[in-house]
């Protein structure tokens, strides 16, 4: 394939946490990435660690890229913004090699396994769905809005709200910082039941219709997480996710053992090896990973297999940006132990349409192939053009 010959990142003030990234062939080609979080410091990886390892050099050889990129960055300890830098790439990568090809990354990863797999919405406040503030305020209303809308499955987290907080100036920093905090180490019988009683609604009027997700941020101890998920226990959710922070790989398994809530783990690791000690020690039912944050698409594909080799699902998050809810559809829709893949409804209908020429291939709760080579989308033309997007471009 042709030589790199540039790479550009691109900003936007309206979404201070996203990053993209293009690369470009000599023949032209230009492939699109993405990550999150701290785009600045991602930003200054990019260019001035990751260019003079790629310049010059093969488009087509991303495995090689790949594993050179994270030698380097291992040297120093690699998870973080090296890892959010070089997911971008390897996204970007692989959608200039299906451009070159002529073929859809999903093509490239195999082929369809399926033709349709089934979303769920996260809960967020964002553009004119205030799911947020409904799910605590109208859980039944929300519920039935989303299966009026054709989707069954909605991720919750109503007891966030109980647990430690940052200070004030923390929360009008950065967009997401409102769930971030210290884990909490006592949740009162009072808090769990209020907490539950968003649950309760919902399953009480809906039944089996809807699937119910817990999203922990990663908020409470072991002790506070067990009584959250024994109280859970009755209420058959699809899975829990995060309710303590994952670096343990033990004080999760106890999670998995002493209750019978699935366990969903999760999107904050990098990197394969953190998943095998994750599946070789049974702390979880689902993996959950992050194709922008763990490694791009190579990454993001082997530890599927190596899921899937544990006889057990993956689901891919995506409550960040619209490429890489793009790419998590490409590969669970080529990948047979695929269990469902994350939405925002908000960002779907909202900003996503600012930033891509053509809107996700999402509707009624259900994803599609994408249509088109490679990622099967690029960056709108109007969006680059406008005064409060920035770009820095690094050539040979």
């Amino acid at each position: 394939m042709d030589r790199i010959v540039s790479i550009r990142t691109v900003r936007w003030q309206a979404q201070p946490n996203c990053l993209w990234v293009e690369i470009t062939t000599e023949s032209g080609i230009t492939g699109l990435g993405e990550t999150f979080y701290h785009p600045a410091a991602v930003e200054a990886i990019i260019h001035d660690m990751a260019w003079p390892l790629l310049k010059g050099r093969d488009a087509g050889r991303i495995t090689m890229h790949a594993r050179d990129l994270f030698a380097c960055a291992n040297f120093s300890g690699y998870a973080g913004t090296e890892m959010r830098a070089f997911s971008a790439i390897d996204i970007a990568l692989w959608d200039a090699l299906g451009q070159a090809t002529d073929r859809p990354i999903h093509g490239l990863l195999g082929g369809l396994v399926r033709d349709r797999l089934p979303v769920y919405n996260t809960c967020v406040d964002a553009g004119a769905h205030l799911d947020a503030t409904r799910s605590l305020a109208d859980p039944v209303g929300l519920a039935q809005d989303l299966l009026d809308h054709g989707i069954r499955a909605l991720k919750v987290y109503p007891w966030d709200r109980f647990a430690p907080q940052l200070t004030a100036s923390h929360v009008t920093g950065p967009a997401g910082w409102s769930a971030m905090g210290p884990a909490g180490s006592y949740i009162s019988a009072r808090e769990v039941s209020e907490g539950l009683a968003v649950i309760d609604a919902i399953r009480s009027t809906f039944g089996d219709q809807v699937e119910i997700i817990i999203e922990g941020h990663s908020r409470w101890d072991v002790n506070a997480a067990l009584r959250i998920l024994r109280a859970l226990e009755p209420y058959d959710v699809l899975w829990v996710e995060d309710m303590i922070q994952p670096d343990s790989v033990d004080d999760l398994r106890r999670l998995a053992q002493e209750t019978s809530v699935p366990q969903a783990v999760s999107e904050r690791l990098i990197g394969r090896y953190r998943y095998r000690e994750v599946l070789e020690r049974q702390a979880a039912s689902i993996i959950m990973l992050d194709t922008a944050w763990t490694g791009g698409i190579t990454e993001s594909s082997r530890i599927a297999d190596l899921a899937d080799a544990f006889h057990l699902p993956f689901a891919p998050h995506d409550c960040t940006g619209p490429v890489t809810a793009l790419v998590n559809v490409h590969l669970a829709l080529a990948k047979p132990n695929a269990m469902t893949t994350e939405m925002v409804r908000g960002f779907v209908d909202g900003y996503y349409r600012q930033v891509l020429d053509r809107p996700l291939p999402i509707q009624a709760g259900i994803a599609s192939p994408p249509v088109g080579p490679g990622l099967g989308a690029k960056l709108r033309e109007d969006f680059l053009a406008r005064t409060e997007v920035t770009t820095r471009r690094s050539d040979i």
